[in-house]
C-alpha cells in the first residue's frame, strides 16, 4: 500500500456536506418540536440541548474514525460483529424497557441502544465475508452463511420486541442482489409480503383463488416450453398454505399494538383517539403546512404538542408543517442525493469489501428513510424506525454517523487499493 497525501484532500466533501445539512435541519426540527420557552429546565436538559451535545460528540467520533487505518475496519469486522451480538443478547438480562421494548442499556441518566450500532457491525461482517470468498454468491453454501450473518442480529432483536429495528436487516438483500444473488429471492420476498397483506384485506379463500388463477394462466402461457407441472403445483400449494397461516401469525405472533397499527393502515379499523392518534395527528400536522409551510417555530400543531414524541420517530411531520411541501421535497432530495452519492462512490471502489460496505450503507439508509416517511404519512404501520440524522437520540445519530463515515474513510483510501 502506498501513501497518497493528506486525507482531507481525498475525502468526499459532497457526502460530508449532505450529512451536516441533514443533521442541521434535523436539529432545527427537534428544537421546534420540543423546546419550551416557559420551562425552567437548563437547555442541556431539553431534547434540543441534548441533541446538540450528541452532535458535538459525533464530530469527535468522526475525527476518531478518520484517524484509524482503513484496514482496521476490515481486519476487525468479525470482532465488531461478535460484540454487537453479545450486546444485543445482554439486553435480556440487563436491558431497560422503554415504550414496551427492552432495547436499551441504562447508565445513570444516559441510555444506549445497541441495535443502532449492530447495523454497521453487520454491514462490515457481511462485506468481509463476501469479499473473502472472492466469488459471487450463487452457491447455496455461501448464501446460507450470508443469511446467517444478516438474520442473527434480527432474530435477537425481534423478541425484545423491536420489529422495526429487525425489519432494517432486509436491506441487506439489496446488497446480495448486487453481488449476484438470484432475483428469485427478492421476488419471493415481495410476493410473501403481498400475499400477507392481501390475506389481511381479503380472505385466505379469495387469495387462494387468485393464486390458483395466476398459476394456471402462467402455466398455459408457457405450455409450449413444456414446464414442469410439479414446480407450479408446489408453488401454488405453498401460497395457499401461507395464506391460511396468515391469520394465525397475525393473531398469535404479532402483539395487539402491532395488529391495531396494521388494521388502521389497511382501513379495517379507525382509532384516531387511541392507537392511531399519532399517525392521525401527524397527517393533520403535515397537511397544515400547505405549499410553503408556516415558518420555523410557527407551526401551530407542532408548538401545540399534538403529535406525541414528535421530536423522535415523527420528526418529519415538523418539516411538513413548518417548511411545507416545498421544504419537505427539499429534505427528501437531500436524502436521495446522499444515497445516490454513496451508490455512485461504491461502484468506483477497487476493493470488493469497500463496494459491498457502501451498498450496505445506502440500503440501510433507504429502508430507514422510506419506512419512516411512509409511517409519518400513514401509508406504513408505526414500527418505531427513526429518520437518519434527523430523529432525536444519541444512539441513532452515532450509529448512522459511524455507518456513513466508515464508508467515507474507505472511499478516501480507494486510490491506495490494488
Amino acid at each position: 500500500m502506498r501513501s497518497s497525501g493528506n486525507i482531507l484532500l481525498r475525502l468526499d466533501w459532497v457526502m460530508i456536506l449532505l450529512y451536516f445539512s441533514l443533521v442541521a435541519i434535523g436539529w432545527m426540527s427537534i428544537y421546534s418540536a420540543s423546546f419550551d420557552t416557559n420551562t425552567t429546565l437548563p437547555f442541556l436538559s431539553q431534547p434540543a440541548g441534548r441533541q446538540q451535545l450528541f452532535i458535538g460528540l459525533s464530530i469527535g467520533l468522526i475525527v476518531f474514525l478518520f484517524a484509524l487505518e482503513t484496514k482496521f475496519y476490515e481486519r476487525f469486522s468479525s470482532v465488531f460483529y461478535m460484540i454487537s451480538l453479545f450486546s444485543l443478547a445482554g439486553l435480556f438480562l440487563f436491558g431497560k424497557t422503554i415504550s414496551g421494548a427492552t432495547s436499551w442499556y441504562q447508565f445513570g441518566g444516559f441510555s444506549l441502544q445497541p441495535s443502532e450500532f449492530a447495523k454497521f457491525a453487520t454491514a462490515l461482517a457481511l462485506a468481509k465475508y463476501l469479499s473473502d470468498i472472492q466469488t459471487d454468491i450463487k452457491k447455496v453454501k455461501h448464501q446460507l452463511i450470508a443469511f446467517v450473518i444478516i438474520f442473527l442480529p434480527a432474530l435477537i432483536i425481534i423478541p425484545q420486541p423491536d420489529p422495526g429495528s429487525a425489519l432494517v436487516y432486509a436491506a441487506f438483500f439489496f446488497v446480495l442482489y448486487r453481488e449476484g444473488l438470484s432475483p428469485i429471492y427478492l421476488v419471493i420476498g415481495f410476493s410473501g409480503i403481498l400475499l400477507f397483506v392481501l390475506t389481511l384485506v381479503l380472505s385466505p379463500l379469495i387469495v387462494s383463488i387468485i393464486a390458483t388463477t395466476i398459476a394456471l394462466l402462467i402455466f398455459l402461457k408457457n405450455r409450449k416450453k413444456k414446464p414442469k407441472e410439479s414446480i407450479y403445483l408446489i408453488t401454488l400449494l405453498t401460497c395457499v398454505a401461507l395464506s391460511y397461516s396468515v391469520n394465525y401469525i397475525f393473531e398469535n405472533v404479532f402483539e395487539q399494538r402491532h395488529r391495531d397499527r396494521f388494521n388502521i393502515v389497511l382501513g379495517k379499523k379507525v382509532d384516531n383517539r387511541g392507537i392511531g392518534y399519532n399517525t392521525h395527528q401527524s397527517e393533520i400536522t403535515i397537511g397544515n403546512g400547505g405549499w410553503t409551510g408556516s415558518g420555523w417555530l410557527k407551526g401551530s400543531q407542532t408548538k401545540g404538542g399534538f403529535v406525541p414524541e414528535q421530536h423522535t420517530d415523527y420528526i418529519f411531520s415538523t418539516v411538513g408543517e413548518e417548511w411545507g411541501f416545498l421544504g419537505s421535497v427539499f429534505v427528501i432530495i437531500l436524502f436521495m442525493a446522499l444515497m445516490m452519492r454513496i451508490l455512485s462512490r461504491a461502484e468506483k471502489q477497487k476493493s470488493k469489501f469497500s463496494r459491498i460496505y457502501g451498498y450496505s450503507v445506502a440500503s440501510i439508509l433507504f429502508i430507514h428513510f422510506s419506512v419512516n416517511i411512509g409511517m409519518v404519512l400513514g401509508v406504513f404501520p408505526t414500527v418505531g424506525i427513526p429518520l437518519p440524522f434527523f430523529s432525536y437520540g444519541g444512539s441513532g445519530l452515532w450509529g448512522f454517523t459511524i455507518l456513513l463515515f466508515i464508508f467515507i474513510k474507505l472511499d478516501a483510501n480507494r486510490i491506495n487499493e490494488w
